[in-house]
């Protein structure tokens, strides 16, 4: 249980800084939080009642305690707080000590994406969020999703998804772009839901309609239309009529068949092979992709028109490596979805709680899932040892990378991930996975990144990348 001063004030949009409780390992599906450091002195980190939620209470003088229900925190464990040269992270002689980022500290200069660990308890410092925040302290109960997926600590993300949530039960055609894996089509299956359409949610695979088979799968047929045509079939864009056709890697699809599926979307209506009537059908459209369709339309890869007509609002998911403050979040539902039974049994080992949230999961939230299922089977019921986790999961606590800084990663030593500062390491890895989908195409790198080709330039040769190993 949580309480405020009634006194507080409530921010306007601006500049702010949050320190995320992410995951207790002991726990994993109880405690989750995020508290607004900005407007404090700082903010102590201690043992709390284990019966208990998370407990805040304000000092005086401006600073804020935060009491954990984690047995394995000294009653003062931390301290977060303010100075001229940025936020730090004291240890405060506790029993088990503090680690930032998997190394032990004593004190320590926090930078954006740090994970701090207390106890059993791990923390992300996130700073520079422009967003209004409202109360300075939410838990996970708090977060009330209107539809699965939209749970998330993240400032800029919830801002996102409050916009989404705006406009679906509207007709306005959205646009939803992320890399695999980011949850392209629960975010689609949420609107559906939230749109209160009738009919179906109809999911296609863009990328898996055969060239010579598109009129048939997307408007249906008729019986005798051709040889293997024994039945009436209504074809997908009907399947989704008064419900929504969810048109998931629309920038894989064939040249030929955007022009069918522009007329279809114009005129509202289908003709199904070997009709000769058009049918009327109500639909509403979602479109998914990893790709840059502004570049695909440059490039001649994709119409223009067909951009038009599918493009009302645009949503960017961000890779699970820019959410890292989601991942107990993500964690909760997985496990519930998966093992409803068993999952508030379910416990983490410290390393292996630590690993999670050092790894940077290029594949998303896919491969979260795909980790935590196969982990829970491993562990018989026991807790989740590193061990269990696969080979690349475990390799994050091998690299270790120091708190605070990114000094070193402006040198050439500093290039090799083990050595990079966590923030850097983000970096990294999102170039890395630009590169792969872009084919080693810096310029499209740059555009995604919202950056300067040169800038992009300057990354690689810090990060010792080579662009062409990527080319197609």
């Amino acid at each position: 249980m949580s309480h405020l001063p009634t006194r507080e004030r409530t921010p306007s949009a601006a500049v702010q800084t949050n320190l995320v409780l992410v995951l207790q390992s002991d726990r994993p599906l109880t405690v989750a939080a995020r508290f607004r450091l900005s407007g404090t002195r700082g903010l102590a980190i201690g043992r709390g009642p284990e019966s208990g939620g998370i407990q805040i209470e304000e000092a005086p003088s401006g600073t804020f305690a935060m009491r954990v229900p984690d047995p394995w925190m000294s009653s003062a464990h931390g301290v977060i707080s303010s100075s001229a040269g940025g936020w730090t992270v004291e240890d405060m002689q506790s029993k088990n000590g503090t680690l930032v980022n998997g190394r032990p500290i004593e004190r320590a200069l926090l930078s954006n994406g740090d994970v701090i660990e207390l106890g059993h308890t791990l923390f992300v410092f996130r700073q520079a969020v422009s967003s209004s925040l409202g109360s300075r302290f939410v838990d996970a109960s708090g977060l009330r999703p209107s539809a699965s997926g939209f749970a998330t600590f993240s400032a800029s993300f919830a801002q996102d998804l409050a916009r989404v949530e705006a406009v679906a039960p509207s007709p306005v055609a959205v646009i939803v772009q992320g890399e695999s894996g980011t949850g392209k089509e629960l975010i689609a299956s949420a609107i559906h839901k939230l749109s209160g359409r009738a009919g179906a949610f109809v999911p296609v695979n863009c990328a898996a309609l055969p060239k010579s088979l598109v009129e048939s799968e997307l408007f249906g047929y008729r019986k005798g239309a051709f040889s293997g045509a024994n039945e009436d079939r209504p074809g997908l864009v009907r399947s989704a009529d008064h419900g929504t056709l969810f048109l998931d890697e629309i920038g894989d699809l064939d040249p030929g068949a955007q022009g069918v599926l522009l007329r279809a979307l114009q005129e509202s209506e289908v003709l199904p092979v070997g009709a000769t009537r058009p049918v009327r059908v109500d639909f509403r459209v979602i479109a998914a992709t990893h790709r840059d369709i502004a570049a695909l339309v440059e490039q001649g890869r994709f119409r223009m028109d067909l951009l038009a007509r599918i493009s009302g609002l645009t949503v960017a998911l961000p890779p699970l490596r820019e959410r890292i403050e989601d991942v107990g979040l993500l964690i909760g539902a997985i496990l519930r979805r998966h093992c409803p039974d068993e999952a508030g049994r379910i416990s983490f080992s410290s390393d292996a709680a630590r690993a999670l949230l050092l790894y940077f999961w290029p594949l998303n939230i896919r491969e979260l899932e795909k980790n935590l299922t196969a982990a829970v089977a491993l562990a018989k019921g026991g807790p989740v040892q590193l061990s269990h986790l696969s080979k690349v999961v475990r390799g994050a606590l091998e690299s270790k990378p120091a708190p605070g800084g990114s000094s070193a990663a402006e040198s050439a030593e500093a290039a090799e991930p083990a050595r990079l500062s966590a923030p850097d390491r983000r970096r990294r890895d999102q170039i890395l996975a630009l590169l792969s989908e872009h084919g080693g195409n810096i310029t499209a790198v740059a555009r995604a990144l919202g950056t300067a080709r040169t800038q992009v330039q300057r990354w690689l040769k810090r990060y010792r990348i080579d662009s062409k190993s990527f080319r197609q």
